[in-house]
């Protein structure tokens, strides 16, 4: 009986410790890594969205904290995420035989620039894209443009993430 108890802690022991800092995320941040600061992303693209800036700055949080145990910081963070949205852009995809557009895709580039307090040689400059498609005959308003926004904050805020702390 006290056998079986000490294989018991002993394999609950080895279980426990040998996930080390690994989270059910799939994101390996080292123990000294407490923080990160997400700076405003300005909007540089020939097409300026109000409001779209803040929106990704705030998906991108959001995303981080979701997913970490991280806390957000506005300044020192051990972990800065900045950049520029670089492209918003709405072009036709394919034509219909009276020339106009029969689908419509509001492409979105962001550039980012991470930088790793503890780990300088992680840190990249890099853009990040993702369009939605739409019929063209629909103008991009209200609860659509809600919507592709959305789901392209999703893809791209997914792959920043992947990028600097799912190591995918």
């Amino acid at each position: 009986m006290k056998t079986t108890r000490v294989l018991s802690f002993i394999c609950l022991s080895m279980i426990t410790l040998g996930c080390g800092p690994y989270s059910f995320t799939g994101t390996s941040i080292a123990d000294n890594i407490d923080t990160f600061q997400v700076n405003y992303f300005q909007n540089s693209a020939e097409l300026i969205e109000p409001g779209f800036e803040r929106d990704f700055t705030l998906a991108l949080q959001d995303l981080i904290l979701n997913q970490t145990n991280l806390v957000l910081t506005n300044s020192n963070g051990d972990l800065v995420y900045e950049g520029e949205i670089v492209e918003y852009r709405i072009s036709p995809t394919t034509a219909q035989a009276n020339s106009t557009a029969a689908q419509n895709r509001l492409s979105v580039t962001v550039n980012v620039r991470f930088f790793d307090k503890n780990l300088p040689d992680e840190e990249f400059e890099k853009r990040f894209s993702f369009f939605y498609d739409y019929a063209g005959s629909q103008l991009l308003t209200g609860a659509q443009k809600d919507t592709a926004h959305e789901e392209i904050f999703e893809r791209i805020t997914q792959d920043i993430f992947n990028e600097t702390l799912a190591k995918w």
